[in-house]
């Protein structure tokens, strides 16, 4: 049927605008200026199941696509739309042909004549619980990106941050509108291509079940520290196409650095704390005292140091090696022969500290050794001048203590590749120390 006033149309236009009617994704009829039916699209049957032939025609929904209490105000209430500026909504409960009701929110509008007056109305429908749910999806979406308490970041096939909310700008230590359309590798450092390869997994797989824990580092950060972000990922996609092509990806993701660290700790100090436990059963089987110490460092070192050497004074005062772990290659900490030749340790080396202050010092070649490595030669030539073996960047010595005595002093040493010794590295160090000092106290009394 020819709509309202307009003019005639071709037989292309008009089936080009059924076309249109259909495949609208929401109900649709017009009425003209007398309230009869002039249109009505194939969502509209789908809903209502009223055919357009049982439509078109029609004066209002009177008798049949509402009760008669309705019809009435539904109808004044369309036709309103005419003498009211812009869209007017409402909310009707319609029927449908087998007789139930349903409530459908309707938006409404005035349709111009060639003379410029109302020639009528149309008014595009759906059921109110779809409506509904698109707006909790869309107010879903505007909570994410205002005041939600993880990162949300959508990111593009590029892989470029396409839109980004507060949170996770806070995270990443910049503006909202900065991050946009850079690379990754503009705003991350370490942990980048774990990130990157996440992302390429799920626009090519699709969305992982459960969320990963990924260690990142912010490019530009002058402490290189690491956060452990738990993130989530979603793939997004297009609802409109018959099979779906990834539009990219949203990634959600939560710092939870600090429960990570708490956790390694926990984990690192039952690991220590059976060590000690295992080395002492095993060193309460040892004949030789001498024996026993170095269980006790051999124990230590899984998992904390490389080396170990042993400095005993000698009746002048003076350090001499008493044992030590291979220099060339990881390996049990062994015995050397005993002699009278000190260790010819530099003034103020980390091992005449520890004796003198009674204590543990810790010595590095760089706090950022790890993450900038120099070169192999300026590594060795600092381990030298410390009589340490080749390759050591990082080393603690503690003091050996028995009956009021000192003994000497243990040297803990880490090579390239680990992390500078913390406090709680000193407090186990000293641990160990403890019976260390306490077997080779005993072997000197036995003579």
């Amino acid at each position: 049927m020819q709509p309202f006033d307009a003019k005639p149309l071709s037989d292309g236009d008009e089936q080009l605008l059924a076309a249109l009617l259909d495949g609208m994704e929401a109900g649709l009829c017009a009425f003209d200026r007398d309230g009869v039916i002039t249109h009505w699209n194939s969502e509209a049957v789908r809903i209502l199941g009223w055919s357009a032939d049982d439509a078109v025609g029609r004066r209002g929904f009177s008798g049949w696509a509402a009760r008669t209490a309705d019809a009435h105000d539904v109808q004044t209430r369309l036709l309103g739309a005419m003498d009211a500026p812009g869209r007017q909504v409402h909310e009707f409960a319609l029927l449908t042909k087998d007789g139930h009701r349903v409530l459908v929110r309707t938006q409404s509008a005035a349709v111009q004549g060639q003379d410029g007056r109302p020639a009528g109305v149309y008014c595009a429908f759906s059921e109110v619980h779809a409506q509904i749910d698109l707006e909790r999806s869309i107010a879903l979406s505007e909570a994410l990106f205002d005041d939600a308490s993880w990162g949300v970041v959508l990111i593009d096939a590029d892989l470029r941050p396409a839109v980004v909310n507060a949170h996770a700008a806070r995270l990443l230590r910049t503006g909202r509108d900065t991050l946009l359309g850079r690379p990754l590798g503009d705003l991350l450092e370490q942990g980048l291509e774990e990130l990157e390869t996440a992302l390429q997994h799920v626009l090519a797989e699709g969305s992982p079940p459960v969320p990963s824990e990924l260690w990142l580092s912010l490019r530009g950060d002058e402490s290189a520290k690491r956060h452990c972000w738990r993130s989530g990922f979603v793939r997004l996609g297009s609802p409109l196409g018959e099979e779906p092509v990834p539009l990219g990806v949203g990634w959600l993701f939560l710092d939870v650095t600090e429960a990570k660290l708490a956790e390694q700790e926990g984990s690192l100090l039952r690991f220590r704390h059976n060590q000690l436990h295992r080395a002492g059963r095993t060193a309460s089987e040892c004949e030789d005292p001498v024996e026993a110490a170095t269980t006790y460092l051999d124990f230590a070192l899984a998992g904390f140091a490389d080396h170990a050497l042993v400095d005993l004074a000698g009746d002048d005062g003076r350090l001499v090696r008493a044992a030590s772990t291979p220099e060339g290659s990881s390996g049990p900490c062994l015995p050397v022969p005993v002699g009278t030749i000190p260790v010819a340790y530099g003034a103020a080396h980390p091992v005449l500290q520890a004796v003198e202050r009674i204590g543990t010092v810790r010595a590095s070649f760089g706090a950022l050794a790890a993450a900038e490595p120099a070169s192999r030669a300026r590594i060795d030539e600092w381990a030298a001048a410390r009589r340490w073996p080749e390759g050591t960047v990082h080393g603690l010595s503690t003091v050996l203590r028995s009956r009021g005595r000192t003994l000497g002093a243990v040297t803990f040493l880490r090579g390239a590749g680990r992390r500078l010794f913390d406090r709680s590295d000193a407090a186990y160090a000293e641990d160990v120390a403890v019976r260390v000092a306490a077997a080779l106290d005993l072997a000197q009394q036995l003579g």
